[in-house]
């Protein structure tokens, strides 16, 4: 199996490639700049300059970009349909790095996690540019996509406990009643399903145990 990162000179991304290297995969880093992962192997372009046939003998393409500022939130979308068009109609898969912002808190669907009251201000524009991103893919149906969200409280440098429990398109807590996962654990789960390819066109979520 051969596996792209992209962006995985970002905190995510070093720790999907590093799971994906020690699981003994194929794994090549898609950088800007010199590639800092632990991948053997790495195309040094943006992302936006990425071609079909940059990624055309990959079975798996890991979208790990992000983007922060207010003026940068709308790469959000960008990004992700610039690989979607890349993939579009082959047999590559492409799984991507989500939001918690936008997993659902009621069976019927209709409110978000980051409609709660208690969601910080600051992240709202985040969610939302997340989330408009995760609707736009949705619509992708010539995509063999998979969109991950992490848990709420999600830990950059967290400890890699080798557990999570996966969930679907609601917010789900742990034995705890906690909404947290680490970076590390999340790269476990991202590259469980890069394997195994079980969740095609689908959001799923996944929470330390």
């Amino acid at each position: 199996m051969k596996i792209a990162v992209v962006c995985a000179n970002g905190k995510a991304g070093k720790l999907i490639v590093k799971e994906a290297v020690e699981r003994g995969l194929d794994v090549t880093a898609i950088v800007r700049g010199k590639n800092e992962s632990a991948a053997p192997d790495s195309i040094e372009k943006d992302l936006f300059d990425l071609t079909k046939e940059d990624l055309k003998n990959f079975d798996v393409v890991i979208d790990a970009f992000g983007a922060w500022t207010e003026e940068t939130l709308s790469l959000h979308s960008t990004s992700l349909k610039k690989l979607c068009d890349l993939v579009s109609n082959t047999d590559t898969r492409l799984l991507v790095v989500g939001g918690a912002g936008s997993l659902y808190v009621n069976p019927e669907h209709t409110l978000c996690v980051s409609d709660g009251a208690d969601f910080p201000d600051i992240f709202k524009p985040l969610a939302e540019a997340m989330a408009k991103a995760l609707a736009e893919l949705r619509e992708r149906h010539d995509v063999k996509w998979t969109y991950i969200s992490p848990a709420g409280d999600f830990q950059a440098e967290g400890k890699r406990t080798g557990k999570y429990i996966l969930g679907g398109e609601e917010l789900i807590l742990n034995s705890k009643d906690e909404s947290v996962i680490s970076y590390a654990d999340y790269a476990i789960a991202m590259v469980d399903e890069a394997t195994t390819g079980n969740h095609i066109q689908e959001r799923i979520s996944v929470v330390s145990e």
